[in-house]
């Protein structure tokens, strides 16, 4: 265990950061000043569905602020006990796509594969909070009957790296998953769903852009910002790094209430992730995923939020807004 202080994670390698996630309610707010009005409800919610978040990402809150858009994106609270009967702990029905342990494989032409189980941050929203992670952890034998299911699926153009968040990988590990994958002539692409870049960036090391760029497959990183304020400087050195070795860089969010739920800060997010080579790609509604229910919004209510943002972005800059739909062969066009 790293045994130094929160006044030096700075100089921290990202793996001895990563051993200094702050994993309970409690260290959280004392670290942004917030006093134990919030505590028991969030342990109660923490019990459920574990607090995980980075230093890096909590030195972009505001002190004495609940209402911080990033802080309400990790903090447990007690409206993810309630009950509600449209919500569900496995929104997207993906047990029924995840046949073969460490594959999801729900759309056509392109396979997901669950490349970890942790992530740097466990967002309150996350669609799989009680994903069986444990039943898809896979040892070198599991990996070969991955690559013999995407070797024999031709029409496969594209291989999805997710999970939990494939670049909490050690950089060996990716290299080996991209070399096996690159000895499969019908792979073209290969996507990294990832929260790293804005959560932990110098997680964005030469050594990892190298590993992505000097296969014939075309990388793709799809990161996952939700809000302005998560773009600081290191996150933009991360993102340019990596666009300018020729990694493409889009971006996926999900409209959150008390979050993004406003077209300004819309705006201000395109904007931004453009100005740092990331192009907006999807914003998503919420997934109905059990104690994610405060964070919903009227689907009315959002397509006004994004007519007002549509009118003050170029056509580039304006993400698909998009919901998925269990057994649809596409993500729904909402707007």
């Amino acid at each position: 265990m790293i045994q130094r202080s929160i006044a030096t994670w700075q100089d921290l390698s990202w793996q001895e950061e990563l051993e200094l996630l702050v994993k309970t309610p409690k260290q959280l707010l004392d670290l942004l000043e917030l006093g134990d009005d919030l505590l028991p409800a969030a342990e109660r919610a923490h019990a459920v569905f574990p607090l995980r978040v980075t230093r890096s990402f909590i030195a972009r809150m505001e002190k004495g602020n609940s209402n911080d858009p990033l802080l309400r994106q990790v903090l447990p609270l007690h409206e993810e006990l309630d009950n509600t009967a449209s919500y569900s702990n496995d929104p997207l029905n993906e047990i029924h796509f995840n046949a073969t342990k460490g594959i999801v494989h729900k759309y056509h032409g392109r396979v997901l594969i669950v490349a970890a189980s942790h992530c740097a941050i466990n967002c309150r929203y996350c669609f799989r909070r009680t994903f069986d992670y444990s039943g898809n952890r896979m040892n070198k034998m599991d990996w070969q009957h991955v690559f013999d299911y995407v070797r024999t699926h031709d029409e496969l153009s594209e291989v999805i790296l997710s999970g939990g968040d494939p670049l909490g990988l050690p950089d060996s590990t990716l290299q080996w998953l991209i070399t096996q994958l690159d000895d499969i002539p019908h792979i073209e692409r290969i996507r990294v769903h990832t929260r790293f870049p804005i959560v932990l960036p110098k997680r964005v090391s030469e050594n990892l852009v190298r590993i992505f760029t000097s296969s014939r497959l075309q990388p793709v990183w799809v990161i996952h910002c939700n809000h302005p304020q998560e773009i600081d400087s290191e996150v933009s050195k991360a993102m340019h790094s990596a666009a300018t070795a020729g990694i493409t860089l889009l971006n996926q969010s999900v409209l959150l209430r008390g979050v993004n739920d406003a077209a300004p800060t819309l705006v201000e997010l395109s904007n931004k992730l453009f100005r740092n080579r990331v192009l907006p790609y999807y914003l998503h509604l919420l997934d109905r995923v059990t104690g994610a229910q405060h964070f919903d919004l009227p689907e009315a209510e959002v397509k006004k939020i994004y007519a007002k943002a549509q009118a003050s972005l170029s056509g580039y800059l304006l993400p698909k807004l998009v919901k998925e739909v269990p057994g649809e062969p596409a993500k729904r066009i909402v707007a």
